[in-house]
């Protein structure tokens, strides 16, 4: 049975199932079960229609406060909403800037790579990582006839770190999980600014990538920490999100064929 990557929505633009990739392995991403999207806050009647018959019961909102406020979602019959706010502006909880961590874990320096400097900065906020956890936790109390989406504005940094993440978990290759963040590139125009108040360093932030199009090098600052910071996957979702050996099998068993 032909599946489509895309799924078609007049409210948005950028949503798409992350089924199909192949693993190192042979086995493949389970189709229908996991989904990425920009903006669900314009989603019209017949969306909304279109998402429950998808099963889609669970929707994690990795945007800020003032994103979500501004412009909430417009939620779907059957769905449980789930508050991610995936940034952090406490430097506190920045481990990435404590030399001494970073000398530990090897991590590597992406000086003349922005967004995967921000990446990179994200990956190792603690308050990010218990955020990230969050979706994975919702992942693996999904029931098996069921979906799940994660969304941010555009649908392209903090959903594709995220989505590097759990593929990175279900054993895709780096080069494949670039080429799925680098779909965005086709599927939403950069070019006009989200217009987020300059005052608010998250909304800064956001706007600063909103603009920006997607690199490939970028997700590096996901991939390549994980594998010259922990080793592996495995290494990293233990230690820093907090699962078990067992939680990532049970993962891999629920969303892979």
């Amino acid at each position: 049975m032909p599946h489509n990557r895309i799924v078609t929505l007049d409210g948005a633009l950028n949503f798409r199932d992350i089924g199909g990739y192949k693993n190192d392995k042979g086995q493949s991403v389970k189709w229908n079960k996991i989904y990425r999207s920009d903006s669900l806050s314009s989603l019209s009647y017949k969306d909304k229609i279109k998402l429950a018959k998808l099963h889609v019961i669970v929707d994690c909102d990795l945007r800020s406060s003032y994103e979500k406020n501004s412009s909430p979602d417009d939620l779907w019959s059957g769905v449980k909403y789930v508050d991610v706010p995936l940034y952090s502006n406490n430097v506190s909880e920045d481990k990435g800037e404590n030399k001494l961590y970073r000398f530990f874990h090897h991590i590597p320096d992406f000086k003349d790579n922005f967004i995967g400097q921000i990446y990179q900065r994200t990956l190792l906020n603690s308050h990010s990582q218990d955020e990230f956890a969050k979706v994975f936790a919702n992942l693996l109390e999904l029931p098996a006839d069921a979906a799940l989406v994660y969304h941010c504005s555009a649908g392209k940094d903090r959903t594709g770190m995220t989505t590097a993440l759990i593929l990175m978990a279900l054993g895709v290759s780096d080069d494949m999980i670039a080429r799925d963040y680098l779909l965005t590139n086709k599927l939403y125009d950069f070019a006009v600014s989200r217009n987020l108040p300059s005052n608010d360093e998250i909304s800064s932030m956001i706007a600063k990538m909103n603009v920006t199009k997607g690199e490939g090098t970028a997700i590096k600052g996901i991939t390549e920490t994980i594998r010259q910071g922990w080793g592996s996957f495995d290494s990293f979702f233990k230690k820093e999100l907090g699962f078990s050996q067992s939680d990532l099998k049970q993962f891999r068993k629920m969303y892979l064929e």
